[in-house]
């Protein structure tokens, strides 16, 4: 292993490799590594029994469900929604584009606590939005889907901002090519464009989910924070530590972490089988029939 860090510090163009090598393992442990390690350290003092009471309770799986149900459905609204948001912010001139693509930051930049009043007084009962839903028969504010609701506006920036780079970098030669080989719109996009941007797509899904997992401020107010309806893991959570219920609170911040790890491992999988595959290349499409070669 030494004789690879030295071959490796060899051929590195950048020095210091020693210095910055070890900077990066030291943060990387202050920041992420001891914390988990210390989370999964104080949950091994619990007896199995006493674990699975407390991280297999009807009100931990109800609150798994939800946190990580709505945050699956948010981020595969964002997979869609995001990139077309993405498309039409690269491939299109508009008055006000700039002030669209500024607005596009804006979860980033807002605390989540206002963020989750201002959508609760517009979905409320009686909001701008959530009174023509209401009379309608669809109500938002304090339902489940006033959690998936949430989780979308904080993760759109996500998927918005890893697809559109990649948009912008995309060769429209490929494109004209695919068109001028007969493809259609439908074929272009299926066979030259979503190749190019899939592994962005993924990143930003991945992100998405990985954001609304442990989303709290702007989800609790609009969420209505129910028992068993309502309730989201990390409020649980915090439920948990002011009733002094340190060992509860553990447990359940244990199953989340395993179910978040695997989960994004399963992601990043994706992720990295789609990075892998060729760049994209214009197929030859049947011409109809009718029309010279």
């Amino acid at each position: 292993m030494f004789n690879a860090l030295r071959r490796l510090r060899r051929r590195s163009i950048i020095p210091g490799f020693g210095l910055t090598l070890g900077f990066t393992i030291f943060y990387l442990s202050l920041i992420v590594l001891i914390p988990l390690s210390a989370t999964f350290l104080e949950a091994s003092k619990m007896g199995w029994h006493e674990f699975w009471r407390a991280g297999a309770s009807p009100r931990a799986v109800a609150s798994y469900e939800l946190s990580f149900g709505a945050s699956l459905l948010a981020a595969a609204l964002n997979f869609v929604l995001g990139t077309l948001v993405a498309w039409v912010l690269v491939r299109y001139d508009f008055p006000l584009k700039r002030l669209l693509d500024s607005l596009v930051d804006l979860p980033f930049a807002l605390p989540t606590a206002v963020a989750g009043i201002a959508l609760t007084t517009l979905y409320a009962p009686h909001g701008w939005f959530g009174a023509p839903l209401a009379a309608a028969g669809v109500h938002v504010a304090f339902t489940r889907l006033g959690v998936v609701v949430a989780l979308t506006f904080i993760g759109l920036p996500f998927v918005v901002r890893t697809v559109q780079p990649v948009l912008e970098d995309l060769d429209r030669e490929l494109e004209e090519a695919a068109a001028s080989l007969g493809a259609d719109r439908r074929q272009t996009f299926l066979r030259v464009i979503f190749p190019a941007i899939a592994p962005a797509v993924l990143t930003g899904f991945a992100l998405a989910f990985a954001r609304g997992v442990g989303e709290y401020g702007s989800v609790i107010f609009i969420a209505g924070n129910m028992p068993m309806r309502t309730e989201i893991a990390p409020l649980l959570i915090v439920t948990k530590l002011e009733e002094y219920d340190y060992a509860g609170a553990t447990a359940i911040a244990v199953v989340m972490l395993i179910i978040s790890f695997v989960m994004l491992l399963g992601i990043n999988a994706l992720q990295r089988w789609g990075g892998e595959r060729e760049s994209p290349s214009v197929e030859p499409v049947a011409m109809p029939a009718g029309v010279a070669a």
